[in-house]
């Protein structure tokens, strides 16, 4: 069980450094994680190291903490160790049970029949890759409970425990921390250490660590630290979560060196699941911190990761390099098929020749706006883009009208329902508070551009540029690319439907300086100038608790409407053909212009999911932290309509039940009248 005398020795004297020198830390990094703790409402600790400069930063790092699924990672390292043992064999064919199924997370449950047999190092990638809780059940049959903790402990990681199997509670080894801490224990800084280990090959042979280290690439979630990383950006690690814990751990392979992190949160108030868990997005951003902290020359993508500013040519690398890889497989007959692995080497030069030849253009080995135009619409996934034509004729099934019986039953902190014609508030709830709204502030970016092109159509079909500032904007995305261009009529589709921050930052960035009010200096940025145009039409429109920071709604200080002001702003954007068309669509295929002339297509989904039911259109969703989970929604019968507005729900399905509960209630009451 023990290891060697001088590894342990080794092991416990860096983890004594690691808690010894926090000093360490970069001052900016220590700044900027903090105002993303003291923000969070749960508990927060964090380790880092950058393994190739030492530079280290801990909060809370000696704080035991629950793993949820994030204790696989030492079970992983157990079964590896037991393997260079002779303990157990990787090649075992292991039989799947009925009696070995549990619920949650994974494939084996739901996918494999009883009866099957995968070999042991099939099931460890199943377990890290999927995090399957089954196959973390026949690992532990295979290596026993109690060798994990005392590994961990011969490791120097006595609060890294093992406590029982997934979903069975029985088997626990240690009743009383069970019952705190569910499957497992760790502190941030023993995760680090034990990433450190592996990154150094010292927890079992090199070929063994390359193996984990390939287990733990294969981790198919990327919703917390990866969350705002650039693509190109390598990570070996294992997620958890469970109730109000979520946790991440692993190495990051980065321009600067490889930095092992960890994050474990617990308590979180929001325990929600799907795309905007508070904590999931607390890790993200920690993540973000963290990297640029350490690569302050790559914060900005290079021109290799983002198409359009440049052509590329051997050396380059990145999500644009896949692209072109993809269009010389579909478009030449090369002796062997390009990998698609992001990285312009010799083949793809010589792919690239052989294609520039064929159509008669110079054959130099470099992607030019030429050789873009030749190639065709691109592909930023393996799966092709359908073309937007096909989308925009394309028919989505629409569920039954909503039944009018029933009574309200909400859960957000405001709401209003009103009659769409005469503005009549037929009910409400804190309507006049005011609070975060989110990207419902889109609704007057939207307006306010909508308002431009109803003067003079024409402003419908100028060209509008990404650039840097509007691509980097965080949060819900267009995902359309710096250098990429549109049109204004279809900018409004990426606006509303997948709710582009992105996009709202263009927008303004666009229409700003003719929006500039009388007397400003011509100096002022046009983003700034378009800000000041949206407070000056709220005011217009009467809308006196409201105030906007931005044109997308990402949390700020003041920045603030109300439901009844959101009532008054919606009102008046229906009024506009153009708008009412656009968000009431469900699904817009657009295809955009690169800069150096290349063509790809685009999908844009609507985040309002009351579309799906017949009845319903319009308006906006918003959600951030603050704010809650928000939506704007109209319905309609015959020739009436209503409006609801709905703030603070407590997550995506919240919403719409409060929403559709408020809509349900309103037609009673205007029936009845």
């Amino acid at each position: 069980m023990n290891l060697n005398s001088r590894v342990r020795c080794r092991v416990l004297v860096a983890v004594t450094a690691l808690v010894a020198c926090n000093s360490l830390a970069f001052a900016d990094l220590t700044d900027d994680l903090k105002v993303l703790i003291d923000a969070h409402e749960g508990e927060v600790a964090i380790s880092v190291k950058h393994l190739k400069n030492g530079t280290i930063f801990a909060h809370r790092g000696d704080s035991v903490q629950a793993t949820a699924s994030l204790i696989k990672f030492p079970i992983l390292v157990e079964l590896y160790r037991q393997s260079q043992a002779e303990k157990v064999s990787l090649d075992k064919m292991i039989t799947l049970n009925e009696e070995d199924k549990v619920p949650g997370s994974g494939i084996l449950t739901s996918h494999f029949p009883a009866g099957s047999q995968i070999p042991l190092r099939g099931v460890a990638r199943l377990m890290i890759a999927f995090s399957d809780n089954t196959a973390t059940n026949l690992v532990i049959d295979q290596i026993g409970l109690p060798t994990v903790t005392q590994t961990m402990q011969d490791l120097g990681l006595p609060e890294t425990r093992a406590n029982s199997k997934v979903y069975r509670r029985d088997t626990s080894v240690a009743p009383e921390r069970s019952e705190t801490y569910g499957l497992g224990s760790t502190t941030a800084n023993e995760m680090v250490k034990l990433l450190e280990l592996l990154h150094s090959r010292k927890l079992v042979s090199v070929e063994a660590s390359e193996e984990m280290l390939k287990h733990l690439a294969a981790c198919d979630d990327g919703t917390k630290l990866l969350r705002f990383l650039p693509k190109s950006i390598k990570a070996y690690h294992k997620t958890g979560a469970v109730a109000n814990v979520r946790t991440d751990a692993g190495l990051l392979e980065t321009p600067s060196g490889v930095i092992a992190i960890a994050v474990l949160t617990t308590k979180n108030k929001d325990a929600s699941w799907g795309d905007f868990n508070a904590a999931e997005i607390l890790c993200g951003k920690i993540g973000q911190a963290v990297y640029k902290e350490f690569n302050p020359e790559n914060a900005s993508k290079s021109p290799n990761d983002k198409p359009g500013e440049t052509a590329l040519s051997m050396g380059a690398s990145g999500e644009m390099v896949e692209a072109l890889q993809r269009a010389l497989n579909k478009s030449v007959k090369p002796d062997v098929a390009l990998t698609v692995d992001g990285d312009f080497g010799s083949m793809t030069a010589s792919t690239l020749r052989k294609f520039q030849s064929e159509n008669g253009l110079e054959p130099t080995g470099i992607a030019d706006a030429t050789t873009w135009r030749k190639l065709g619409p691109l592909e930023f996934q393996e799966a092709a883009v359908p073309t937007p034509s096909a989308v925009n004729s394309e028919s989505l099934p629409l569920q039954p009208a909503d039944s009018l019986t029933g009574i309200p039953f909400v859960s957000c902190r405001g709401w209003v329902v009103a009659d769409g014609e005469t503005g009549r508030v037929l009910g409400e709830e804190k309507m006049n508070d005011k609070m975060d709204i989110a990207s419902t502030t889109k609704i007057m970016t939207a307006w306010l551009v909508c308002q431009a092109c109803d003067r003079d159509p024409k402003v419908l079909d100028e060209t509008i540029t990404f650039s840097r500032r509007a691509d980097e904007t965080v949060g819900s995305s267009a995902t359309v690319r710096v250098g990429e261009s549109l049109s204004v009529r279809e900018g409004l589709y990426g606006l509303m439907l997948p709710s582009g921050n992105d996009m709202a930052v263009s927008m303004a960035e666009h229409f700003g300086s003719r929006l500039r009010a009388p007397g400003v200096s011509e100096d002022q940025d046009p983003l700034d100038s378009f800000v000041d145009a949206m407070n000056r039409e709220a005011l217009r429109l009467g809308m006196t608790g409201t105030q906007y920071q931005n044109p997308h709604g990402l949390t700020v200080k003041n920045h603030h409407s109300s439901c009844a002001d959101l009532l008054k702003l919606s009102r008046a954007a229906l009024e506009s053909t153009l708008l009412r068309s656009i968000v009431k669509t469900r699904q817009r295929g657009c295809e955009l212009t690169g800069a150096a002339g290349y063509t790809r297509n685009i999908v844009w989904k609507n985040t309002n999911q009351l579309l799906a039911t017949d009845g319903y259109f319009g308006l906006k969703t918003g959600t951030t932290d603050a704010a809650g989970a928000c939506l704007v929604s109209c319905s309609q019968r015959d020739s009436r309509s209503l409006i609801v507005i709905v703030l603070g729900a407590s997550g995506s399905p919240a919403r719409y039940s409060d929403s559709q509960n408020l809509h349900r209630w309103g037609w009673q009451k205007r029936l009845k009248q």
